[in-house]
């Protein structure tokens, strides 16, 4: 059957549906009310005219179709096979950068908690997002000093000779250890970070204060001091809450710049009614992503102020406008973009913000508005907002005048601020402060030959180069960069600790999950925990982060924080391969000086030192000899050359 054929049997129910080119990859992903008269509205006459829609219809030569009950369950299908199948004529949210979640892993038997960017099932429970990103750090940080759970990688499926130093700082009850702390213990401090995460002070407090008293007729009064602590910590916070609550609902401002085929946006979250963070999304390459006419909207002259039916904003009435714009003269379809945007970010979240403000109306923000409010756990109705006039549409113009901001910096190649760049480089890794000193190892060879390491120093912005260090591998035979790894990490570290040195903010290894496990147990054998430590693979310029392997960060490659570190490794790479060949051509050539009798490795080290070159040692006399030599060895050499 083909395709129009195909069509003609489509049904006219809602659903979803799916083009597919001659290689049977997914090429489009869209959704309908009527879904017959949808899809054969691409095939109308008229619709070749349109240069992108034209380029979809050459391309697909096959369509499929899921029906389902109504339009919102068609807007959370279609969501999902974009974010699964990454059509190449869908608009697609490629900003890597998401805000960090608490996660309290309730499936182990010693729960902890971690910061965490991805959702997944797996039995954890989750709470966020936060804004600003490091509010989540300084969330785990008070966890860890009121509640002793821990957030570190040690394997507590086992028992340990001796706790680490997190236990000694009073920052972990000891699960990894036998008897320093017990089941009922444990569990008790993970129920109150459970009702602390679930933002239930109330209840905390009464349980706090319940045990608190408790511990006071048993005369544990060191016990009911710590209650008495965390007391006065869940209150302030309380107290805090409930200001920030009293000044202002929660709400997320859309602003955008469209110019020379390149987008750039801006998205303000406002939290009680102050702004906390900012994010940016930048696209250089759109797709050519198709509209259907059975139930587009003309087009208005104005998209940035002509929306469609409209809510009241709280700053006087809204009139009622003429419909959703389309597109601007450049063609670019605002409506049809933020649409799709808001489809990805919200969709499947489990917090939305009550209101969302966007500079243009489009064509299903009715259903996207109840199908946000019905994932809502707090039944809150979530409103998608185009304010015309008054403080919010301030708002809008204000996210839209710091995208043009971001579009320079982004498009126009701006210097990016050097703290920036750090205070981007912590949000993505997850550092729990900014980065002063990065430490970043390789491994050169060629077929296990002559074996070496390097180490280069990024400090305050800068490589300094007084702290490069070069490792010959000892231990290892052959092949094995990961073996070769663990001992340069180990020899590194090891001798931090003798001499009572700080750890730098971040490890960084040039290699791919092999090298940053490696690396990772040498750490663990010298009981460094919570060491923040970080690969970059070479070829996909993939950065994984230690705990968190199974969501790697792929970076924009126009992105700062990837320049940094690409510089830091290629710097590494550059020393590692330098120190290599000079320790090649020594072994090349020595071959000669050691073929003569009486002069070993170290007697040719010292030679080639002291003069360059074998050919200077061939011209040597036997008193500029003798001065490196013994008076025996220089005879020899003398000998063995003069021959």
């Amino acid at each position: 059957m083909d395709l129009l054929a195909k069509i003609r049997t489509i049904p006219t129910d809602p659903g979803v549906y799916l083009y597919k080119n001659a290689e049977g990859d997914v090429i489009y992903v869209g959704k309908a009310k009527n879904l017959r008269s949808r899809v054969s509205s691409y095939f109308h006459e008229g619709r070749w005219e349109d240069a992108k829609t034209g380029t979809l219809v050459r391309e697909a030569v096959d369509v499929e179709y899921i029906v389902v009950a109504n339009n919102k369950e068609a807007l959370a299908l279609e969501n999902n096979l974009i974010k699964q199948r990454k059509p190449r004529f869908n608009i697609l949210l490629r900003d890597d950068k998401s805000y960090p979640y608490v996660k309290l892993t309730l499936t182990e038997r010693w729960p902890r908690v971690y910061v965490t960017r991805r959702l997944r099932k797996d039995g954890s429970a989750y709470y966020g997002p936060y804004f600003p990103a490091n509010l989540a750090y300084r969330i785990v940080d008070l966890i860890h000093r009121n509640f002793l759970i821990p957030s570190c990688k040690v394997d507590l499926t086992r028992l340990h000779p001796r706790p680490c130093l997190q236990y000694y700082i009073k920052r972990c009850l000891g699960p990894c250890v036998k008897d320093l702390t017990t089941p009922e213990t444990y569990h008790e401090a993970v129920r109150d970070v459970k009702l602390f995460l679930e933002g239930r002070p109330t209840d905390l407090a009464r349980s706090l204060r319940a045990r608190m008293e408790q511990a006071a007729v048993a005369q544990e009064y060191e016990r009911a001091a710590r209650y008495r602590d965390l007391i006065s910590t869940v209150e302030q916070l309380q107290e805090r809450q409930r200001i920030a609550a009293a000044e202002g609902d929660d709400a997320d401002v859309f602003g955008y710049h469209y110019e020379n085929g390149m987008l750039a946006v801006n998205l303000f979250h406002m939290r009680g009614g102050k702004m906390v963070d900012r994010r940016e999304f930048f696209w250089e390459d759109l797709p050519e992503f198709a509209t259907a006419v059975a139930e587009d909207l003309p087009s208005t002259s104005h998209p940035e102020r002509s929306e469609g039916p409209l809510q009241s904003t709280g700053d006087g009435p809204a009139p009622r406008q003429s419909p959703v714009p389309q597109h601007d003269k450049s063609g670019f379809r605002p409506g049809e973009f933020f649409s799709a945007l808001l489809k990805q970010l919200y969709i499947g979240q489990p917090y939305v913000p009550r209101n969302l403000y966007v500079p243009v109306d489009f064509e299903d923000r009715t259903e996207l508005e109840d199908l946000l409010s019905d994932q809502d756990e707090r039944s809150a109705r979530v409103r998608i907002l185009v304010p015309l006039r008054g403080d919010k549409r301030s708002l809008i113009d204000l996210a839209g005048t710091n995208a043009k901001q971001s579009y320079d910096q982004r498009f126009r190649v701006l210097k990016p601020n050097a703290r920036k760049i750090q205070e981007e480089l912590q949000e993505t890794i997850g550092l729990p402060e900014l980065p002063k000193r990065i430490e970043c190892f390789d491994i050169s060879h060629i077929q296990g030959a002559e074996t070496v390491a390097s180490m280069v120093v990024w400090e305050e912005g800068k490589m300094k180069k007084s702290d490069y260090r070069k490792f010959i591998i000892r231990t290892v035979e052959g092949v094995d960069d990961f073996a070769s790894m663990r001992e340069v990490v180990t020899r590194r570290y090891k001798r931090m600790q003798e001499e009572q040195k700080p750890m730098p903010s971040l490890i960084l290894i040039d290699g791919g999950l092999g090298q940053l496990h490696s690396a990772a147990e040498a750490l663990e054998k010298l009981e460094i925990i919570n060491q923040p430590l970080a690969a970059i693979a070479k070829r996909e310029e993939i950065l994984y982060v230690y705990g968190q392997e199974k969501d790697p960060i792929a970076l924009d490659h126009h992105s700062p924080v990837l320049h940094l570190i690409q510089m830091i490794r290629d710097e590494a790479h550059r020393f590692a391969v330098t120190f290599h060949r000079k320790r090649r051509q020594m072994r090349d050539r020595s071959t000669e000086l050691q073929e003569i009798p009486g002069v070993g490795a170290s007697t040719t080290r010292r030679l080639l030192e002291h003069f360059g070159s074998v050919q200077a040692v061939k011209q040597a006399d036997a008193a500029a000899l003798s001065a490196v030599v013994t008076r025996v060895q220089a005879e020899a050499i003398r000998n063995h050359f003069h021959k």
